[in-house]
């Protein structure tokens, strides 16, 4: 959408969303702005002492009221909208301008394919914990969403494929574990804003908007392999050999 916005608009927005900006600074003492500048000292502290239970009610206490401090300036409150206003303008200009290209095949020809349904590994489930069975099970690659809870994954209870095997998840908050025997590869590319990370025997104390990849050292020439993709808004992750 940024894309095709013309130079003129944006550096329009941008100047109007300054002069708010000072506006407020000048004629209501900064507005919300020292309270946001304090919410974001506290949630230094906070992170901190992370570990501790007040670090963490200190941090997460510190990240509500810092959000509602930046949505109260008025500048702020400008770009949000002028950002839904460019976006429904371009919505509507693309869905008039979409065109449908059909594949021309020749004449009396007819393509049809023969799809197998499958049954996920895991449904989606926002709340509450997923775990892989106890007793074997058979293996199915694993794209899940959650909001809340845990996520843990065993793989020795299944035969992993000859090739690779993919585990995507995509969490809000909660801690992941997975267990790989030893005989298989592993890949992990992780992305958390916070949390911490123990990686087959790698540690990551304070991950705070961080990514991470490591992959064993004969992924790229050995089988069976698992590649893992994650990311947590806040939570841990654990890889280990079981």
């Amino acid at each position: 959408m940024f894309k095709r916005l013309s130079t003129d608009y944006f550096n329009w927005i941008l100047i109007i969303g300054v002069i708010l900006f000072i506006f407020e600074i000048a004629f209501f003492y900064g507005g919300t702005i020292i309270p946001a500048l304090f919410s974001a000292l506290f949630m230094y502290i906070g992170w901190k002492y992370f570990n501790k239970l007040w670090g963490k009610i200190l941090f997460w206490i510190s990240l509500v009221s810092l959000v509602f401090a930046i949505l109260n300036l008025m500048a702020v409150r400008f770009l949000i909208i002028a950002a839904v206003v460019l976006f429904i303008i371009h919505y509507s200009k693309a869905k008039k301008e979409a065109e449908y290209d059909e594949p021309i095949l020749p004449s009396g020809e007819i393509r049809e394919e023969t799809l197998i349904e499958i049954t996920p590994l895991f449904d989606q489930n926002y709340f509450g914990d997923q775990v892989t069975e106890d007793t074997a099970y058979q293996w199915k690659d694993v794209n899940i969403n959650g909001i809340f809870g845990d996520r843990i994954i065993d793989l020795s209870n299944t035969v992993l494929p000859n090739d690779t095997a993919v585990i995507s998840i995509r969490h809000f908050i909660g801690n992941i574990e997975i267990y790989v025997p030893y005989e298989v590869e592993v890949s992990i590319h992780h992305s958390s804003i916070f949390g911490r990370a123990h990686i087959l025997g790698k540690h990551e104390g304070k991950l705070m908007n961080r990514s991470l990849f490591y992959q064993t050292e004969k992924y790229d020439k050995a089988y069976p392999r698992v590649k893992i993709i994650t990311s947590l808004l806040s939570g841990d992750i654990e890889v280990k050999r079981i």
